[in-house]
């Protein structure tokens, strides 16, 4: 005697050849497959997002950082970035505090946030903090933050 082991992938095969048979010899209609689990992982998202961004679709790379951020504060970020891009400045400016409320060791969410209000031209002296605290967290990327920061004062130097 052969014994048949049923995995869950032998027990969806049945399930679509059976609803495949009600279709074609009964006429029922076919059962909708309803997917629960995302397939993809929030760095998945965080990746598939960053491509939509480099090709100028927006609105798919938003909809795929906020699939992210459900999970990974890194994706506020990300929405930053977006909001900036599009000249949302305001949306930039949450999304860039809430990346810092929720990981207060980005670096790049103060640096970020500081660019803003140098493009802005505005609030500079919390610009000149948030640098100053980016290069703190990371020196790694002190240089690009220490770009930043002289921008600023630089700007401040010019502005009454």
């Amino acid at each position: 005697m052969v014994r048949r082991i049923r995995t869950k992938a032998s027990y969806a095969s049945v399930s679509v050849l059976c609803a495949l048979h009600c279709w074609l010899v009964a006429g029922c209609a076919l059962p909708r497959i309803i997917v629960l689990d995302d397939p993809l992982s929030p760095e998945e998202h965080i990746n598939l997002g960053v491509a939509y961004e480099n090709k100028g679709e927006f609105d798919s790379a938003i909809k795929e950082y906020e699939m992210a951020s459900k999970s990974l504060p890194l994706a506020y970020l990300y929405l930053g970035n977006v909001s900036f891009q599009t000249n949302e400045f305001e949306k930039a400016e949450r999304y860039y505090r809430k990346a810092i409320t929720k990981d207060q060791q980005n670096a790049d969410a103060y640096n970020n946030l500081a660019w803003l209000y140098y493009t802005k031209k505005e609030r500079l002296d919390e610009a000149e903090t948030l640098a100053k605290k980016a290069g703190q967290l990371n020196p790694a990327k002190s240089g690009i933050y220490e770009d930043t920061l002289k921008k600023i004062q630089a700007l401040k130097t010019l502005s009454p």
